[in-house]
């Protein structure tokens, strides 16, 4: 019993009884008895107390459509509970604790035009508060009478008030998730756009060598004097694996490709360090605006996944500092060392607007090119190095990249 009586102050045995599907007609059935007895205790014998009793059946009974017609229940319960309380000379507490659930219900969970009923269904019992109509007998409110009245009259405002702040919020709540669920799509969208493409270029720069191997098979077979049958058959099964497994690698190209354009774009040899002074020669007649390469160290060739992901962060450098400071002057360094190639590129303009976080925001790539600063983290982190990105000291924006310095093979320095 003790527990049971602690559910039931702790509100968990009423939100039960909302929950279950018998609720509503439990609550309207305990109103009723509850509207009876007070109205017997109060109207006295004669045709006032069955007048009585009928208006109080009609305030609380309407309760068991809570679910189902809110609306019209309200609206009934509305209509007998003035009368009610101008008969007997106050309201009936059961009565407007049947109205005031009506309401909330229909201000929480009503359309629009259910919330404006509830908001008008308020004004009866408040006219007869403060019009003080008298009662049935002609008598006028006591002092007593006119407070119960007034305190209905808040008690089914403030239900209704609360059943539409509760709607804003909740409102507002699923508003809010749906703008996060649409901007973690598009970001899920242009992450896997991203990969996508570097899964391409990282293709191109395998088959590469996979070409060499099958080249460099065939060539042994064919040139080796003296080659025993066995070892000509090994190389020649060389050579016949590399070609199936770079057929295997370009139909699983085919898959990633965007389009059949695409695909033939992408067929030609990935760009490279060699080629980033007519990338910055282009970014100089797109721009109008001074772009600077500084290169310091011993200036090497390195691997092609490394000279492709260090093009590429330039290139999208480029792009975002034309598009979000235009005209601004652009400083591309690049450092070797003897175990990695930094990457410095640094604009003038005016530098990142305000946000939570400098790294992982500020000049996002091209409105649709699905890139900007998680593309280029993700190259960087593809080939085992590191970027980060923010506001430069003395303005404008500075992006810094360190990659392994691994340096070509034999082969591709033979095939370059």
């Amino acid at each position: 019993m003790t527990g049971a009586r602690g559910e039931w102050a702790g509100g968990r045995g009423v939100r039960r009884l909302a929950s279950s599907p018998d609720g509503p007609v439990a609550a309207a059935a305990l109103l009723t008895l509850l509207a009876a007895v007070d109205t017997v205790l109060r109207a006295g014998a004669g045709d006032r107390l069955t007048a009585a009793l009928l208006l109080a059946f009609g305030a609380t009974a309407p309760v068991a459509l809570l679910r189902t017609h809110p609306a019209p229940a309200a609206v009934l319960t509305t209509a007998a509970n003035a009368p009610l309380a101008a008969l007997l000379g106050a309201p009936v507490a059961a009565g407007v604790a049947a109205q005031a659930l009506l309401l909330h219900r229909l201000a929480r969970h009503g359309a629009r035009r259910a919330r404006a009923l509830a908001v008008l269904l308020v004004l009866p019992l408040a006219g007869y508060a403060v019009g003080d109509p008298g009662t049935a007998a002609g008598g006028r409110l006591d002092a007593a009478g006119r407070l119960l009245a007034v305190a209905a009259a808040v008690l089914l405002a403030a239900a209704t008030a609360t059943g539409l702040a509760r709607r804003a919020r909740s409102t507002a709540a699923a508003h809010s998730a749906t703008e996060r669920a649409i901007a973690h799509t598009l970001y899920e969208h242009a992450a896997r756009g991203e990969r996508a493409r570097i899964a391409r270029e990282l293709h191109d720069v395998v088959a590469h060598h996979i070409s060499m191997i099958s080249v460099q098979a065939e060539t042994a077979r064919l040139t080796t004097p003296g080659l025993p049958d066995e070892g000509a058959r090994r190389l020649r099964d060389i050579g016949d694996t590399a070609r199936t497994a770079l057929t295997e690698m370009r139909r699983l190209l085919g898959v990633l490709r965007e389009d059949a354009g695409a695909a033939t774009a992408e067929r030609r040899p990935p760009p490279g360090l060699a080629q980033l002074n007519e990338l910055l020669d282009g970014a100089r007649d797109a721009a109008g605006a001074a772009v600077r390469l500084i290169v310091s160290g011993a200036v090497r060739p390195l691997g092609t996944g490394i000279e492709l992901t260090a093009y590429r962060i330039v290139q999208e450098a480029l792009t975002n500092a034309r598009r979000h400071a235009p005209g601004a002057a652009v400083d591309v360094e690049l450092h070797y060392t003897d175990t990695a190639l930094r990457l410095r590129i640094r604009d003038n303009g005016p530098g990142p607007g305000p946000g939570p976080d400098p790294g992982h925001g500020l000049h996002p790539g091209p409105a649709g090119g699905g890139h900007g600063l998680p593309g280029m983290r993700e190259r960087a982190a593809a080939v085992g190095g590191r970027l980060r990105s923010g506001p430069a000291a003395g303005g404008g924006f500075l992006l810094e990249a360190t990659l392994p310095a691994q340096t070509r093979t034999s082969r591709e320095e033979s095939a370059a």
